[in-house]
């Protein structure tokens, strides 16, 4: 289980626009921070601030060969966010399912 800050680091990281379409442009493999950059309007060193970001919570992996630097995706680092979606849908199914029969109990006792 992450710890509260494994989770922030992740979450935090996953808040920006730019940086989920940097996770889902390397859901199909490992691109060139050039390649991620394309699609955006903005410099090269503020991408590389977004890189960084990524980076530093442990979602992406970056490695330099010569010129390139390629990035890569930590899939294994995703599972903090469903481990947390996991934990979060089972507190409000509980919740849900003890409304539900708070609401029979009172319709059959009217």
């Amino acid at each position: 289980m992450a710890n509260d800050q494994d989770e922030n680091a992740v979450f935090l990281a996953l808040a920006d626009p730019t940086r989920r379409a940097v996770i889902r442009a390397l859901g199909p493999g490992p691109a060139s921070v050039g390649e991620l950059a394309q699609p955006f309007a903005m410099t090269l060193p503020s991408f590389m601030k977004h890189i960084h970001a990524l980076e530093d919570s442990g979602l992406i992996r970056t490695s330099k060969s010569g010129r390139v630097r390629t990035c890569t995706l930590d899939r294994d680092r995703l599972t903090v966010v469903g481990h947390w979606l996991d934990e979060q849908r089972r507190v409000w199914e509980d919740r849900t399912d003890r409304l539900e029969s708070l609401m029979a109990y009172l319709e059959e006792n009217r």
